[in-house]
């Protein structure tokens, strides 16, 4: 059981402790959208032990698309827009028993916009967001115990994200109206804090032995946000999309992982991951300004485990990208003119997550103290 309760804990981390969407560009699925963070770590905790873990994402987005088709000319003509968005994520999670575990996670963001069409069309300028994101909270499910997990494990889970992102961050635009002159506007659904939503996340999680230190993972979630707007400004011409919206948000990464007995602590895995924003909202109504769209990519990783401390590298890289066409695109298309959005997409996506397990018997030490 040894042997498992270590390939199992190696698992745990590489595959949830940064599952953390965030979508590389302005297809905005921020990284605090779903509760796969530090979830794994239920299936081998104790009861009454703790795992603590801080999760960095960082992309840069460039690439505009809209639907499949990229557009290389936003290149060579330097207008194309660059968002550059640095995460960190405080995670804590618990184990109530063997299989009931809770997760509370604390976002924080760094973002920058350089843009030309913001800023008059005539000078590149950089607009900035910094700050506590959407708080979200947590609790799931493993629906095996004992012997029946010897080989794998499934959980589901229930959260809530809070609204405590600033959904309305400003930052100064250059060369505005027809005087030039500077102002202070709202900037960019694409590097909002929040989304002004409070969202009921379902999640879920697996992993199995498929032969010696092979396994196979999978997990996943769908974020619903029942409110339709959130009264932010966007600064744009259409009337029907002068609000930014509060869109629902999913993703799903599977994949196989493989523990290097070799190199002991060692682990490597290869999957494959879909997120995005989905047109109309699951639950609520879907008006206003979204960027919908998704994305795949390829998702390679490496962890290393020393005694209760573990680290991991995930670095998702894009396959396929699609802006899809909006409630407001397909209001304002006529027969004879098709609208259709654009959004920048990054290439890849950095994610580093260092994680610390809290036995049982140190948590016992502290409370005697």
């Amino acid at each position: 059981m040894k042997k498992y309760k270590y390939i199992f804990w190696t698992l745990a981390l590489i595959t949830f402790v940064d599952f953390n969407s965030n979508a590389q560009g302005c297809v905005a699925i921020r990284q605090f959208s779903g509760l796969g963070n530090a979830v794994g770590q239920g299936n081998i905790l104790n009861k009454g032990e703790w795992n603590i873990s801080a999760n960095y994402r960082y992309f840069k987005s460039f690439r505009h698309f809209r639907g499949t088709e990229q557009e290389h000319d936003r290149l060579t003509d330097h207008t194309e827009v660059i968002n550059k968005q640095h995460g960190l994520d405080i995670n804590i999670s618990y184990a109530f028993s063997e299989r009931l575990y809770g997760i509370f996670s604390l976002p924080t963001q760094y973002n920058e916009r350089s843009s030309l069409y913001e800023h008059g069309r005539t000078e590149r300028h950089t607009t900035y967001s910094k700050g506590l994101g959407d708080i979200r909270i947590g609790a799931g499910y493993w629906l095996l115990s004992g012997e029946k997990a010897k080989k794998g494990n499934t959980a589901i889970g229930l959260g809530i994200k809070f609204p405590t992102g600033d959904y309305s961050a400003t930052s100064t635009f250059y060369n505005q109206g027809e005087n030039g002159i500077q102002e202070i506007k709202t900037v960019d659904q694409s590097i909002q804090l929040g989304d002004g939503g409070t969202g009921l996340i379902i999640d879920f999680q697996g992993l199995w032995n498929i032969g010696s230190t092979n396994f196979w993972y999978y997990d996943g979630f769908y974020m619903f946000n029942p409110k339709e707007k959130n009264g932010t400004p966007t600064n744009r011409r259409r009337e029907n999309e002068a609000i930014m919206s509060v869109p629902d948000q999913f993703a799903l990464r599977t994949g196989v992982f493989r523990s290097l007995e070799k190199i002991h602590g060692m682990g490597i895995s290869l999957g494959g991951r879909v997120e995005g924003i989905p047109v109309r909202d699951a639950i609520g109504g879907s008006d206003g300004f979204r960027r919908p769209g998704y994305i795949i990519s390829i998702e390679p990783g490496i962890s290393y485990m020393k005694g209760n401390v573990t680290g991991t590298l995930n670095v998702p890289v894009a396959l396929f990208r699609n802006r899809t066409q909006s409630i407001p695109d397909i209001e304002n298309s006529t027969p004879t003119e098709i609208v259709h959005g654009d959004a920048a997409f990054a290439d890849y996506l950095i994610n580093f997550t260092l994680a610390i397990r809290i036995p049982k018997k140190a948590t016992e030490l502290f409370n005697a103290l």
